[in-house]
């Protein structure tokens, strides 16, 4: 799916870390979102590669990358502790500075980067995702019923791990079968390869950790954050599936811009996965808003 692509291994205190990198011109970071891998972007990926020097990685707790004992409050799994892995991976690459495309979960982590690290991330387009502050604080009823996996993995150990390890492949395909496009949005091989990774040994207790940080220490964070009066300062450019629940359920344009300094966005016709389901749309989008040359 990736021909092309060469594979690096890299890690940070401790934690390995998968990434895939071709092409040249301006860095461009791709973060996945639950429960995939890299290889999402399997149908962008080398179109971008022609303009950009497109780097992927596998989020801790996935594909992959490496699965570090929770800790104390799932603080591994802190999204602050997964924009820094991949600020290591583009500084470990030469990148100072570099732009970001970024879906589900690694959008809330691409979030937490260009925050913590504005220096460091030049533009930000963000897939079907809202803030998670106001996600969670702003919960209905169906937002709730459609999103049900981010109540699930949070309940207490060791319930959750138990179930999904039980039958892994079942917990993902309940999770991604049960949207808009359905299996038929995936490619055999990229569906293939998230039954793969999530049938790895520690998954289950790594996305378990990765939700139980985002309804925690990641609120927390948020909460200081929106205290203190900060926004993202980076042009910021969101993307939402007409048929997904978070623009059915969220005014995603009004919180977005409660939250950013420069917020341009529109929803596309299609659902949640928006590389699998509007590639073209998407490339077309990242072409328009990144920046091909450094």
């Amino acid at each position: 799916m990736l021909d092309g692509f060469e594979t690096l291994r890299m890690a940070r205190e401790g934690v390995a870390l998968h990434v895939r990198r071709a092409g040249a011109g301006a860095p461009l970071l791709l973060l996945h979102g639950h429960p995939q891998t890299h290889a999402m972007w399997h149908r962008v990926a080398p179109q971008l590669a022609q303009r950009f020097d497109v780097v992927l990685m596998d989020l801790r707790g996935y594909g992959d990358a490496g699965r570090p004992p929770a800790g104390e409050g799932s603080g591994a799994y802190a999204k602050r502790e997964m924009a820094r892995d991949a600020l290591h991976v583009m500084r470990s690459l030469g990148h100072q500075r570099f732009q970001v495309l970024a879906h589900d979960r690694g959008a809330r982590v691409a979030h937490r980067l260009a925050l913590d690290h504005p220096q460091a991330v030049e533009r930000l387009l963000l897939l079907d995702i809202a803030p998670t502050l106001p996600m969670y604080r702003g919960t209905n009823e169906a937002f709730a019923r459609a999103y049900w996996h981010w109540f699930f993995l949070v309940q207490p150990p060791p319930l959750p791990e138990a179930l999904i390890a039980s039958d892994p492949v079942r917990y993902l395909r309940a999770v991604m079968g049960t949207r808009h496009a359905g299996l038929a949005a995936f490619a055999p091989e990229a569906l293939a390869e998230y039954e793969r990774c999530i049938g790895t040994a520690g998954t289950a207790e790594s996305i378990c950790a990765d939700y139980r940080a985002g309804a925690g220490i990641d609120l927390q964070h948020d909460q200081a954050d929106h205290d203190a009066g900060r926004r993202l300062a980076q042009p910021l450019r969101v993307l939402w599936g007409e048929h997904g629940a978070v623009g059915r359920c969220f005014d995603v344009p009004a919180l977005w811009k409660a939250a950013a300094d420069d917020f341009s966005g529109r929803n596309l016709p299609c659902g949640h996965y928006i590389a699998e389901e509007a590639p073209a749309l998407l490339l077309d989008e990242s072409f328009h808003f990144f920046r091909s040359q450094p």
